[in-house]
């Protein structure tokens, strides 16, 4: 019995040197030491042993029990660090390699137009209002004298919706002026602010699209005239376009502002002398703008005996395509990432 513990102690460590992991370590240990493994298997025969010679038999077997779960344990440990180690060289980050760039988001160059619009016109006393972008007719239309008859009641350039339940017309608004009346039937004079927003029509090549963005603004007061609504836009313009520019207003028509004018400027990329973008005039033309007509300030019920005011409206994307040199409008709504990112700094802070 003694050869066969000795030879069970030599194998046992043999085999336990030769696992490879923790699973194959765990075998060796039930296969020796279990309730049935050989261990045990060699001691139940010791009442067949002599009793002289059973108590050391006894002691070799502890003497082996021991050793051998030494020997378990150190292998035990030897694996975990061997599989630490693998885990490690497997999962290791090279920081020699250049990291990966993340791409930073910036404002779109219409927000950040309209954002600088809307701010200047702030500083010079002009608060911005907002309203419903589906309009009632009357808001709409009939509200700032715009005839029945009008083209632009035609839906060849108006989105129509269902009617209302009542039964009235309801429409997407084609131009902020519908908040001006919002605004002016709930107040009295003086009265100033700026309608900044979305506007729809039917619309769309080159220098349209079916939706684009306005800043129209108002002020009504005693004794207002256009000289004072002169004097503002060329103060805009200047701001906004960081630069001294001519100014000129040439005679127009607009249902709801009488008299009306088209407000131009000297071409910013050849100071006036003439080129493609102002076809050789000198001028690019900019926005509209007019003193109020009395129709207009009767229907929210304001005193045209007491009270006038000026009214003036631009296009966002107009403006931001002179200030940045985007030379199609469409570019602004595609989402093309190489234009936003060529944008992406254009006016930044």
């Amino acid at each position: 019995m003694r050869e066969q513990l000795e030879e069970l102690k030599k194998q046992a460590l043999i085999d336990l040197e030769a696992t490879q992991s923790i699973d194959a370590l765990e075998e060796v240990r039930v296969r020796t030491l279990g309730k049935k493994g050989a261990l045990t298997k060699i001691l139940r025969g010791l009442g067949k042993v002599s009793a002289q010679e059973r108590p050391q038999l006894g002691v070799l077997a502890n003497q082996i029990k021991e050793a051998f779960n030494q020997a378990l344990e150190a292998q035990r440990s030897r694996l975990k660090q061997s599989a630490l180690a693998s885990r490690l060289q497997a999962e290791q980050l090279d920081i020699t390699l250049p990291g990966r760039e993340r791409a930073v988001g910036s404002i779109h160059p219409v927000t950040r137009a309209l954002d600088e619009i809307t701010t200047l016109f702030t500083h010079m006393g002009f608060p911005p209002a907002t309203g419903p972008e589906v309009e009632s007719d009357w808001y709409n239309f009939e509200a700032l004298n715009i005839p029945a008859d009008h083209p632009a009641r035609e839906m060849h350039d108006t989105f129509y919706l269902p009617p209302a339940f009542d039964g009235s017309k309801r429409v997407l608004r084609t131009h902020t002026s519908s908040v001006q009346v919002h605004f002016m039937e709930n107040r009295k004079p003086p009265i100033r602010m700026i309608a900044p927003g979305k506007v729809f029509r039917c619309d769309s090549d080159v220098t349209h699209t079916p939706m684009f963005h306005q800043v129209e603004g108002i002020l009504v007061d005693e004794g207002v005239h256009f000289g004072q609504l002169k004097g503002l836009l060329e103060v805009f313009l200047v701001r906004f376009f960081e630069r001294e520019l001519p100014v000129r207003f040439r005679p127009s028509f607009f249902p709801f502002t009488e008299p009306s004018a088209e407000a131009d400027m000297g071409c910013l990329f050849c100071n006036g002398k003439g080129c493609r973008i102002c076809k050789n005039t000198g001028w690019l033309e900019i926005l509209g703008c007019g003193m109020i007509h009395p129709n207009v300030l009767d229907n929210v019920q304001i005193d045209t005996e007491l009270y006038s005011g000026f009214a003036f409206g631009m296009g966002v994307e107009r403006l931001a395509m002179l200030k940045y040199g985007i030379n199609d409008l469409r570019t602004f709504f595609e989402n093309d990432i190489r234009f936003l990112r060529q944008h992406a700094t254009v006016g930044g802070e």
